[in-house]
C-alpha cells in the first residue's frame, strides 16, 4: 500500500509493555511500532493480549511496565482522555456506544464540536459521515434498537470523524457483510493516506493481505514476530499464531445420502424481516444461509428457534411444531453472545447447564453432582481452556466463551442446532475446532443451519447454501455448487434485484415517526399530561371548588417541594443509582432552618442559615457519592445508611415540634402572581433548564452516557466517578430547594416531614419515564410525574376519599409507570 509520509519516527511506540491480572499474565515485555501512513496488522488468537495491548495504546489499561510514545514524545501516563488529545482514535471489538442514546448523542459525545464545524448543519454533517462507513441509520435512531452491524459502523464513523493520528481497529469487520467491509476498508485507504497510522487487529488472513503492510502476531501476551506482509506466508503466520500446524481449517464433509430422512422442513414461513421463505434439512446436513447482513437471514433463523413470531408451516420430524415446543426442541445460538447468550457475571459451569437444568433436576432440585458431571464433560469434549467450570466465564478468550455457548446448546439435546455467525470474534484455532464441533454434531444425528457473511466459510463447512436477500429466499445451492464464487455472485445478482425494486415507497419509512415518539423519552411526558388534563376535568365535573383560586395555588406550592426533590432524585437515577436520603435530608434542612429563620433573625443570621443548609446538602450528596463510588457500597446501601443517620440527627435536633419559622420568610418563599406561587415558576425554570442541560450540555450528555453503559462512558474520555459524585451533590442542592419551600408550608421544625418525600420522588420520576437502570429520563416528565402524584392526592380530598386512597393511588401510579416502562422496554429489545 503506498504512504504519503515517509518517516521512520513511528506514530505509536509501546516498548517493554507488560500487564499482569492477579497471577495471569496478559502482556509480557511486548514492543510495537507502528509507522504513520501504514497498516500494521496484529494477530493472535483470543486471549494472546491483543485487545489488552490495544487498551495500554488507547489509555483504558494502565501497564505495570513499559513505555508508551506518540509521535517520538514519551506520554508518562496516558489515559482514554489524553489518548483522545494526542490523536488516538480506537474502534473496539464491542463497540462502546451509548444504547440509551440516539446516534447523533453518542456522534456528539465522542466527537469534539469543533470537528464538527464544517460551515453547514451539524446534522448534515453527522449523516453525511454515516454515509461515508455505509451507514443506514437516522440520526434520531436510539442505538439500543440498532443490529450489531449498524452499532460497528456507528463506532467506526466516530473514530473516522476525529482524523486521528493512530487509528486503532479491533476486529472492525466481525458483524459487517462483504459491502460493508470494502467502504471501511476505503476509509483506511483514505486514513493512509493523509498520513494516518492504523493498527488492525483481526482473525482474517484475507483481510490482512489486503489491507496490511507490516504484521506482528502475539500468543500467549508475548510478540512471536513482526514482518512485511509481503515477506511472509499464511503458513508461517499461522504456526507462529497458534504455536502448531494447523491441518486444515475446515473438516471434511460427509454429506448425508440422498435418502436421509428429513428432520425440518419449512414451508411459507414470513415474519419480521422475512417473507415466504421455504427449506429442509436432512439428517446429518449442515446448511448455511448466506446474504448481505440485514437482509433476513438472522430473524429466520430466529423463528425457526421460536424466538420472535412468523406466520407458515415449520414441521420437525414429520410433525408440525410451533411456540415453546419449538423453543425446547432447538437450540439457537446468537451472533452477540455478550448480550443474548452469556451471563456474564455467572460462571462456566451455570452458564453451561442452565439450559439443561431441567434434566439435572430431581422433584425440581438441581443435582448439584449430575451437573458438574455433565458440564466437566461437554467442556472436556469441546476442550474448553479454563482453569475451572466455576471461572467467570468472562474471564475466558473469545473462542472459549463461544465453546461454552457451544456446550450450553448441545447439553440441552437439541434436534436441530441453530447458529448465528458462529465464529465471529473468533481467533483461527478456536474457529477451526468449532468447525469440527459443529461437523461433529452433524454426523451424530442433530442438523445443523448456520448463519453466516463469510462466503469462504460456508463453502468449507456447509453441505447446501440457502441465500436470501430482501427477506426472500433467492437461490439455493448444493454439494460442488457450494463455492465462494457461486454463493457471491448469487448474493450479487439478489442485491441487484432488490436495488431495482427499491424506490421511493421503500424508502418512506411511513409511520416511523409516531413509532419513534412512543419510544422517545417525552412520551410519558405526553401521557402524564393527557391523564393530568383528563383527571382535572373529571374532578372538576364532581366539585367546581376544585378550580378555585385558592386550592390551585395550594396544590402548586405543595407540588414545587416535591418537584425539586424529585429533580435531585432524576439526577441520580440518570447514572443508575438511587438516593433514599433525599426525603430525610430535606426534613434535616427544615429543622435547621428552625433554629436560625425565626422571628428576629437578622439578615446575618438568614445568610448564615442558608450557608449551613447548603453545606450540609451539599456534604450529604459528597457523602453518598463518595460511598458509592470510592467505598464499595451500592446507592441502595449507601444512601439507606445515611436516610437512617440524617432521620437520627433531625430526631435528635428536634425530637418534637419546634421553632416555628419567621412569618416574613414564609410570605416572602410563598409569594404568588395571580393564583400561580412564584416557587411554581422557579420549578418550571429550572425543570426546563435542567432539560436543556441534560440535551446539549457535555455535562448532561456525560450524565446520561455514564446510565447508559459505564465501561463505554469510561473508553469515551467521560470522567465517571466525578459524574457520579457530582450528580449526588446536585441532589443534595436540588433538595435543599424543595426544603425551603417544604420549610415555608409548615412553618415549624419537625423531623418527621420530609421522610415521604423520597418514596414520592422515586415515584415521580418513574411516572416521567426515566429508567430505574439509567441513561433515560426527562426533567419534563419528572415535573408532570410530580405534578399527577400532587392532584391524585388533591382530587381524593375533592371527591370524598379517604387518606387511604391516597396511598393506594400513589402505589397504583408506581406500578403502572413501571409495568408500562417494562413491556415499552421488552418490545424495543424484540424488535432489535
Amino acid at each position: 500500500m503506498p504512504a504519503t509520509t515517509r518517516t521512520t519516527t513511528p506514530a505509536l511506540s509501546l516498548a517493554g509493555v507488560t500487564k499482569t491480572y492477579g497471577a495471569v499474565r496478559a502482556l509480557t515485555d511486548v514492543s510495537l511500532d507502528v509507522l504513520p501512513g501504514r497498516v500494521h496488522a496484529l494477530l493472535g488468537e483470543n486471549g494472546a493480549g491483543k485487545s489488552t495491548l490495544m487498551g495500554v495504546a488507547s489509555g483504558s489499561v494502565q501497564p505495570d511496565h513499559g513505555d508508551i510514545s506518540v509521535d517520538g514524545e514519551q506520554v508518562p501516563v496516558l489515559t482514554a482522555d489524553a489518548a483522545t488529545r494526542l490523536g488516538i482514535a480506537i474502534v473496539h471489538q464491542h463497540p462502546a456506544v451509548l444504547p440509551d442514546m440516539t446516534v447523533a448523542e453518542n456522534i456528539r459525545v465522542a466527537v469534539p464540536a469543533g470537528r464538527m464545524s464544517t460551515g453547514g448543519s451539524t446534522r448534515a454533517w453527522m449523516a453525511d459521515l454515516l454515509r461515508t462507513v455505509g451507514s443506514t441509520v437516522r440520526l434520531h435512531d436510539r442505538v439500543d434498537g440498532l443490529g450489531v452491524a449498524q452499532k460497528q459502523l456507528l463506532e467506526v464513523a466516530k473514530a473516522v470523524a476525529l482524523e486521528p493520528k493512530v487509528l486503532i481497529l479491533d476486529e472492525p469487520t466481525a458483524p459487517l457483510g462483504a459491502d460493508q467491509t470494502e467502504m471501511l476498508f476505503e476509509q483506511v485507504r483514505k486514513a493512509t493516506a493523509r498520513g494516518c497510522a492504523v493498527v488492525y487487529i483481526t482473525h482474517r488472513m484475507a483481510e490482512v493481505r489486503r489491507i496490511a503492510d507490516e504484521v506482528t502476531v502475539l500468543r500467549d501476551g508475548s510478540v512471536r514476530g513482526t514482518s512485511r506482509v509481503a515477506d511472509i506466508d499464511d503458513d508461517a503466520l499461522l504456526r507462529m499464531i497458534i504455536g502448531r500446524e494447523l491441518a486444515a481449517a475446515f473438516p471434511a464433509k460427509h454429506p448425508p445420502s440422498d435418502d436421509a430422512p428429513e428432520v425440518l422442513d419449512v414451508t411459507g414461513l414470513s415474519g419480521e424481516g422475512f417473507h415466504d421463505a421455504s427449506m429442509s434439512v436432512r439428517r446429518g446436513e449442515i446448511v448455511g444461509l448466506a446474504g448481505i447482513v440485514g437482509n433476513g437471514q438472522s430473524e429466520f433463523l430466529r423463528a425457526l428457534a421460536g424466538l420472535v413470531r412468523s406466520t407458515g408451516r415449520i414441521t420437525l420430524d414429520g410433525r408440525p411444531i410451533a411456540g415453546r415446543a419449538l423453543v425446547d426442541a432447538t437450540a439457537y445460538m446468537p451472533a452477540d453472545r455478550h448480550a443474548e447468550a452469556l451471563m456474564t457475571t455467572m460462571s462456566v459451569r451455570e452458564n453451561a447447564a442452565v439450559s439443561a437444568l431441567p434434566a439435572l433436576a430431581t422433584a425440581g432440585v438441581v443435582d448439584r453432582v449430575r451437573e458438574r458431571a455433565a458440564v466437566d464433560e461437554e467442556v472436556r469434549r469441546l476442550a474448553v481452556k479454563t482453569a475451572s467450570i466455576d471461572t467467570d466465564v468472562m474471564a475466558l478468550s473469545g473462542g472459549n466463551q463461544q465453546k461454552v455457548v457451544l456446550a450450553r446448546a448441545l447439553l440441552a439435546g437439541p434436534k436441530i442446532l441453530l447458529a448465528d455467525e458462529p465464529t465471529q470474534g473468533v481467533d483461527v484455532g478456536a474457529r477451526a475446532e468449532i468447525y469440527q464441533i459443529m461437523r461433529d454434531v452433524a454426523a451424530s444425528g442433530v442438523p445443523v443451519v448456520v448463519v453466516s457473511s463469510d462466503a469462504k466459510e460456508l463453502e468449507g463447512l456447509c453441505d447446501r447454501v440457502v441465500v436470501f436477500s430482501r427477506g426472500h429466499v433467492v437461490g439455493e445451492l448444493d454439494g460442488d455448487e457450494v463455492t465462494e464464487e457461486n454463493i457471491t455472485s448469487t448474493v450479487v445478482g439478489a442485491v441487484t434485484l432488490r436495488r431495482q425494486e427499491s424506490g421511493p415507497a421503500a424508502e418512506s419509512g411511513g409511520g416511523s415517526r409516531l413509532r419513534r415518539l412512543a419510544k422517545g423519552d417525552y412520551a410519558p411526558s405526553v401521557v402524564l399530561a393527557l391523564v393530568i388534563l383528563a383527571l382535572g376535568a373529571y374532578t372538576f365535573a364532581h366539585n367546581t371548588r376544585y378550580l378555585a383560586p385558592f386550592n390551585v395555588s395550594s396544590v402548586l406550592a405543595l407540588l414545587s417541594a416535591l418537584a425539586f426533590i424529585s429533580m435531585g432524585q432524576t439526577v441520580v437515577i440518570m447514572t443508575g443509582g438511587i438516593d433514599l436520603s433525599l426525603g430525610p435530608l430535606a426534613g434535616l434542612l427544615v429543622v435547621i432552618a428552625s433554629f436560625f429563620l425565626v422571628d428576629g433573625a437578622t439578615a446575618g443570621t438568614i445568610v448564615l442559615a442558608l450557608v449551613i443548609m447548603i453545606v450540609v446538602a451539599a456534604a450529604s450528596g459528597l457523602l453518598n457519592g463518595v460511598l458509592v463510588r470510592y467505598g464499595g457500597f451500592t446507592s441502595v446501601a449507601a444512601t439507606l445508611t445515611l436516610y437512617i443517620g440524617l432521620q437520627g440527627v433531625s430526631l435528635l435536633l428536634r425530637p418534637f415540634q419546634a421553632g416555628f419559622i419567621s412569618t416574613g420568610i414564609t410570605d416572602l418563599i410563598t409569594a404568588t402572581t395571580g393564583s400561580v406561587p412564584l416557587a411554581f415558576i422557579a420549578a418550571v425554570v429550572v425543570a426546563v433548564g435542567l432539560e436543556l442541560a441534560l440535551r446539549l450540555t457535555p455535562w448532561g450528555r456525560g450524565l446520561r452516557a455514564v446510565g447508559s453503559h459505564e465501561d463505554s462512558a469510561r473508553r469515551l474520555g467521560v470522567k465517571v466517578n466525578r459524574a457520579h459524585v457530582l450528580a449526588y451533590v446536585v441532589a443534595g442542592l436540588l433538595t435543599f430547594l424543595g426544603a425551603l419551600l417544604l420549610m415555608a408550608q409548615i412553618g415549624v421544625g419537625d423531623a418527621t416531614q420530609g421522610v415521604s418525600y423520597t418514596l414520592s420522588s422515586i415515584t415521580a420520576v418513574v411516572l416521567g419515564g426515566a429508567s430505574l437502570l439509567g441513561g433515560r429520563g426527562s426533567f419534563i416528565g419528572t415535573l408532570l410525574g410530580a405534578a399527577l402524584i400532587q392532584q391524585v392526592l388533591n382530587a381524593t380530598t375533592f371527591l370524598d376519599l379517604g387518606q387511604s386512597w391516597q396511598y393506594f393511588f400513589q402505589g397504583f401510579l408506581i406500578l403502572v409507570a413501571a409495568a408500562v416502562y417494562t413491556q415499552a422496554r421488552l418490545r424495543s429489545r424484540r424488535a432489535t
